[in-house]
């Protein structure tokens, strides 16, 4: 028996439970692993809610990312061995593959060696955040020299990713953010400039920043009236890439803006590059090297232990934290 993380019915983070299960040894093709530590996701948060693209069937279990040493390998599997230092790239769902618990099991295409200078606190914190950067940034927007890129949410995990990705690839980061109790922080981490959006008229300021070049890349996990003011800034040609939902206000949109400006705006998840081998090899090379080299290192916020699950999901839903929230188990 082992413990994992479950919950029973819809409802805030008091919902989830800490319960002992037996985990089955790991199937043709899987590797199970002894997790030391968890990265949390909104989209954890949405699916205890009853609020995400996947429907559970209840009582269900959830988590994306892990990190801690293979434990024992499946039939068919190569390149792992038992006591391997390894993470998980997130499955396209959570749900057949839950990360919360104390052992798990995954299919060997979604492990991954990370580099051993990683604590298992970052290596937890990886995959979600640099994956999703990426994808958007470098795979899609072909984000390059000379760009200006906004990235709202931006003391986000995923929005301090793609500060350090942009600086990599020698693109101008702009931080957008709500206020500017954050200001310094992301400065310090790399953004060339912060917008706080509800203290600055931000279009006016993003013009300002980017000139008559304009932003040519935004990414976006927020939505609603904050997609005029963006596209505002956007240069003739430019990409909007809108990864999330958290406005609860309609999302108007911009006609005339993307007429004239011939404006792409783009839906994007994560799965799309996780889903395809040959972006994902790609993706992973990339992020690899950006961790060895030190120019992506994951920011953490708090660590909080397994057994204070319902703490570290009421923090996640606080919006008080900058980077990325670690269980250690």
């Amino acid at each position: 028996m082992t413990r994992v993380i479950r919950f029973h019915q819809h409802g805030g983070p008091e919902v989830l439970r800490i319960e002992d299960v037996a985990v089955p040894p790991p199937a043709q093709g899987e590797v199970q692993i002894r997790v030391k530590a968890l990265g949390l996701n909104r989209a954890e948060a949405m699916l205890r809610a009853g609020n995400y693209i996947e429907t559970p069937t209840l009582p269900s279990g959830l988590g994306y990312e892990a990190a801690g040493i293979v434990d024992r390998i499946g039939e068919g599997v190569q390149g792992f061995a038992p006591g391997d230092a390894v993470s998980v790239v997130p499955p396209p769902t959570m749900l057949r593959w839950p990360a919360y618990g104390e052992v798990v099991n995954f299919p060997a295409r979604f492990v991954v060696k990370h580099p051993p200078s990683l604590s298992w606190e970052a290596a937890a914190a990886v995959w979600m955040q640099y994956l999703t950067a990426y994808g958007a940034l470098i795979d899609i927007a072909k984000l390059g020299k000379g760009d200006f890129v906004a990235v709202t949410a931006a003391s986000s995990s995923v929005g301090l990713a793609a500060i350090q990705i942009a600086n990599r690839v020698g693109a101008t980061p702009i931080a957008v953010t709500r206020t500017s109790a954050k200001r310094q922080a992301l400065l310090e981490l790399g953004a060339a400039h912060v917008v706080a959006s509800a203290e600055e008229d931000l279009a006016g300021r993003l013009k300002e920043i980017a000139g008559p070049q304009g932003v040519r890349v935004v990414l976006d996990p927020i939505g609603g009236p904050i997609f005029e003011p963006l596209t505002d800034a956007m240069s003739h040609g430019g990409i909007l890439l809108e990864y999330g939902a958290l406005s609860s206000e309609p999302t108007p949109f911009p006609l005339f803006t993307v007429l004239s400006k011939a404006l792409t705006l783009r839906g994007y998840l994560v799965h799309e590059i996780i889903g395809d081998p040959t972006r994902l090899a790609a993706a992973k090379a990339f992020i690899l090297d950006g961790l060895a080299s030190g120019a992506l290192k994951p920011v953490i916020a708090r660590t909080f232990p397994f057994e204070q699950i319902v703490d570290a999901h009421r923090f996640l839903e606080s919006n008080q934290q900058f980077g990325k929230i670690v269980v250690t188990v």
